[in-house]
């Protein structure tokens, strides 16, 4: 099963896709980790990214593309996989389209994580760094033995930079205005699947599992 895995940050579409992996062998294509893995390796690809990274561009559509396709050609995605993170409006979708036909391939679906836009706040802004530890927390949902114990190490927790309220805030805003076509695409071709992403991690993968029949 080829499946696009949509969802706003934080709505956990990375971490159920891990999951296929684990219990379907679905592969989990995640193209943040595509391009840092070019980039170490200094592949034909990875270098034309460091460069435009290096002039303080965005990697163009095309490279990363090239990067997909490079990837899901392997014999190990044969089962399938789940795009995490490409694409992110209709546009990189038709690209998309156009590349798996070349492969002899299709998108099957594009599963939406869907959650409310509160509780996505406090999945981001609550996020947080032990300092002691190196362990990521959740001030709102950790259990508070957890955060205790970064304390008794002697850890702080931190924030980063870019989790304040008010770039969370703009980062969703964005995420709605690019990708609203997107769900509107993939909804017109009757491939678009919403999972209810507003529970714990196993609830929502059980319900994915469901929708998507595995």
């Amino acid at each position: 099963m080829r499946i696009v895995m949509l969802g706003a940050p934080g709505s956990g579409k990375g971490t159920q896709a891990q999951r296929l992996q684990k219990d379907h062998g679905v592969l989990q294509v995640s193209t943040g980790d595509l391009l840092r893995r070019a980039v170490a390796d200094k592949t034909p690809l990875g270098l034309k990214a460091k460069a435009v990274m290096d002039a303080g561009d965005l990697v163009s559509d095309e490279i990363v593309l090239g990067l997909i396709k490079e990837r899901i050609a392997r014999p190990d995605a044969e089962a399938g996989f789940a795009l995490d993170g490409y694409p992110r409006n209709s546009t990189q979708a038709q690209d998309l389209e156009r590349v798996l036909a070349g492969l002899g391939q299709k998108v099957d679906a594009a599963v939406l994580m869907d959650v409310d836009f509160d509780l996505l706040m406090k999945r981001l802004t609550g996020r947080r760094t032990c300092s002691a530890t190196g362990a990521v927390l959740n001030i709102y949902f950790s259990p508070p033995q957890e955060l205790e114990a970064c304390r008794k190490a002697g850890g702080e927790l931190v924030q980063r930079a870019d989790d304040n309220e008010a770039t969370i805030r703009n980062r969703l805003q964005v995420y709605e205005r690019q990708t609203a076509p997107l769900i509107d695409h993939y909804r017109k071709q009757g491939l678009l699947k919403t999972v209810d992403a507003n529970d714990e991690v196993d609830a929502v993968y059980r319900r994915l599992i469901q929708t998507l029949g595995l």
